[in-house]
């Protein structure tokens, strides 16, 4: 069977050049057809603010639900009922805790109610969301919606993939996950670290561990000292202070806030946990949450 998927990248204003580099070279090279998805940037800018004024460590979570409620919508409109995804348990079995930033999903209820206290009084139809529920129960369940996760049925060694994507494309290997959005790579190595004290590449190393692509030494040597200097990172800060409309200043003054997490908000983990469960007890989930 020959496959000629529709390429679907979903822009939340965030991307680094690198990152459009690569995806350009990657059509270019496969020959397949690309849908850009480009997400309004006030609703993106206006939530990710009050995100920030929420004082919680899930900063990225507003990337995430751009992402996922924009592919899946898409897919949605065009009765499109297979995706592919490039997740898998080779670099990502170890799953960061919830309290470092690892919520469970696209929750409508926690987005709301961070809005209705720090957003900006106004309504936010510009920011996409599809509701973890909706999609669990209403896309996959009824309409028949079907995520795959090819890597998972073949050995998958990071660096190797690299490799040949390097030599078969030119495509450019990122000096750690998630570099590829200038937000996340600011959040996980300079938001999070330095506000909260949680690091990420403690999760994503051990993965590599885990299946023994990486040592513990090697992991243990890399997290002495952050990827990214510390002049790289105070500039960064200044980027993403100009992208959010917002002077330095007021944006130190956001990283200063009293630390507060998603319990301090209304949601509905308790019965995405309990939804999940269930779904697991019936063949439909295989993930353990915790």
């Amino acid at each position: 069977m020959c496959l000629k998927p529709l390429l679907v990248h979903v822009d939340a204003g965030w991307n680094t050049d690198q990152a459009v580099g690569n995806i350009e070279k990657l059509v270019d090279g496969l020959g397949l057809d690309l849908h850009t998805e480009v997400v309004n940037w006030e609703g993106i800018k206006r939530t990710q603010l009050s995100f920030l004024k929420a004082g919680i460590p899930d900063q990225d979570l507003v990337q995430d639900a751009a992402f996922f409620s924009g592919l899946y919508s898409f897919a949605r409109k065009y009765k499109i009922k297979h995706i592919i995804t490039g997740s898998n348990f080779s670099t990502e079995c170890c799953r960061e805790p919830e309290e470092w930033g690892g919520y469970l999903g696209i929750d409508n209820m926690l987005f709301n109610d961070i809005w209705r206290k720090h957003g900006d009084g106004l309504p936010n139809n510009d920011f996409p969301l599809v509701d973890i529920l909706v999609y669990k129960l209403w896309y996959q369940r009824i309409a028949g919606m079907k995520m795959h996760h090819p890597l998972n049925y073949t050995p998958f060694i990071k660096k190797d993939a690299e490799a040949k994507l390097n030599n078969k494309y030119g495509w450019l290997p990122f000096k750690h996950k998630h570099h590829e959005s200038r937000f996340t790579r600011f959040y996980e190595d300079y938001w999070l670290p330095k506000r909260f004290g949680f690091d990420k590449r403690r999760a994503h190393f051990s993965s590599l561990i885990t299946t023994e692509q990486m040592s513990r030494d090697e992991a243990i040597e890399r997290l002495q000292k952050p990827e990214m200097d510390e002049y790289f990172l105070t500039q960064e800060f200044e980027y993403v202070a100009g992208k959010l409309d917002l002077t330095v200043k007021e944006l130190q003054i956001l990283f200063e806030l009293p630390k507060k997490t998603f319990r301090s908000y209304r949601n509905k983990r308790d019965l995405i946990i309990s939804g999940a469960n269930l779904m697991r007890r019936l063949g439909f989930e295989k993930r353990f949450f915790r």
